[in-house]
């Protein structure tokens, strides 16, 4: 192969997404969906904590490549072959998340693959960041420090497999923090955001495929049960409340947050990239992810009438991730105004809240009285907002459109 087409090609302020990026995506599509089910399958506390470690994991992969495209060009020269390896190594911890805590019998060891697979996906990553860092030692300096917190969360996940329960999920909370407290710890210094707005798309294009998880819950919460006219009602209910997710994220907030990003430079701008973007998203899209279990089941609660009577309510677990999640959710987008403005969205926070609060009376309605309560909750602080800050949001989209 001529030399030329093993080329690392630096990514420009006018990068955008390209069309590899949208096809890595689909592998944290499924990811995504493996882990909601994860959760279904194993509705408890201690399956809602599996979950999100499960997503904290898949995260940490997600942005160690939205990162990489945003210095080098993925498309071209041999970053291409490193992503499609990436994806083939990505698809098989995919595939392996419904065993990652406790092996089935037979076949391979499902626990020891997932975590040799994933030290394969950040390792792949690695390589490619320090070719593409071969010409800048204050990158390549930085990207040793992540190997050397990489090492002992490898380590620890591997020593996880040996366990089970509560000890096993305790580990894999210390092996998250041991890699994201390392980065974290590290600074931006170093770091390069040559494209701030082909970085916020990426970010924007992950919420939509989150969003995307919690319209494909109301469809699998349905399955093949007949349909009702409860059934048409809860799933436009559902449809709503993700029309609104998406609305309180991408009318406002993800415009504030590229234009803030591409006005800053330097240091500011990788630390402003790193509190806005790889740490506040990470609430972000888990609350979406919880929205999606939750709405699965309440779907279910509305179409299976073998199970369940039509006025029966959604109770315990599942009702808590569907508040729990929405409110996870609007707190994560207030934290994004906290970081980018200076100043809490306090409205949103007190709707959060207001959620939380109500759950336990929540818990005795019909679950279709729930899905309309919760959708109308984010119809209505939507209505507000246009109401209450019609000028300021004018202004908004004026300026960053």
């Amino acid at each position: 192969m001529p030399t030329t087409r093993l080329h690392l090609v630096s990514a420009d302020e006018d990068h955008r997404v390209s069309t590899i990026e949208l096809f890595f995506d689909l592998v944290f599509v499924y990811a995504i969906t493996q882990t909601t089910q994860l959760m279904a399958d194993h509705l408890s506390p201690a399956g809602v904590g599996q979950g999100l470690a499960m997503l904290a994991v898949l995260w940490w992969c997600w942005c160690s490549y939205a990162w990489l495209g945003t210095t080098i060009h993925v498309d071209h020269g041999i970053a291409r072959l490193a992503m499609f390896g990436a994806m083939t190594v990505m698809f098989l911890v995919s595939l392996t998340i419904p065993e990652a805590f406790v092996d089935h019998p037979g076949g391979l060891f499902a626990p020891g693959l997932f975590v040799v697979c994933y030290a394969l996906v950040r390792l792949l990553h690695l390589v490619a960041y320090l070719g593409a860092a071969r010409h800048d030692p204050g990158l390549r300096k930085v990207l040793l420090k992540m190997f050397v917190g990489l090492l002992p969360s490898v380590a620890l996940l591997a020593v996880s497999t040996a366990l089970s329960g509560p000890w096993q999920l305790g580990l894999w909370v210390v092996a998250l923090l041991a890699d994201y407290l390392n980065v974290y710890l590290a600074g931006p210094e170093g770091w390069r955001l040559n494209s701030p707005a082909h970085f916020a798309e990426r970010f924007g294009l992950i919420v939509i495929i989150a969003l995307g998880e919690s319209i494909v819950a109301i469809g699998i919460g349905i399955g093949a049960l007949p349909m009702s006219w409860l059934v048409a009602g809860g799933a436009v209910c559902g449809l709503a409340l993700a029309a609104g997710m998406w609305w309180t994220y991408f009318d406002v907030v993800a415009r504030v947050s590229e234009h803030r990003l591409t006005q800053a430079t330097g240091t500011e701008r990788t630390k402003l990239a790193t509190d806005s973007y790889t740490f506040l998203h990470l609430p972000l899209i888990a609350g979406i992810v919880l929205v999606a279990l939750g709405l699965k089941k309440s779907l279910l609660y509305l179409a299976d009438t073998e199970h369940h009577t039509p006025g029966e309510a959604l109770h315990g677990v599942p009702i808590w991730t569907l508040t729990g999640g929405l409110a996870l959710y609007l707190v994560a987008l207030s934290a994004l105004r906290k970081r980018n403005l200076g100043s809490w969205n306090v409205q949103r926070l007190a709707a959060g809240v207001l959620l939380v609060a109500a759950t336990p009376l929540l818990e005795h309605v019909p679950a279709a009285v729930l899905l309309l309560v919760v959708a109308g909750l984010v119809l209505g602080l939507i209505g507000f907002e246009r109401l209450r800050f019609a000028e300021w949001r004018r202004q908004v989209h004026a300026e960053h459109s």
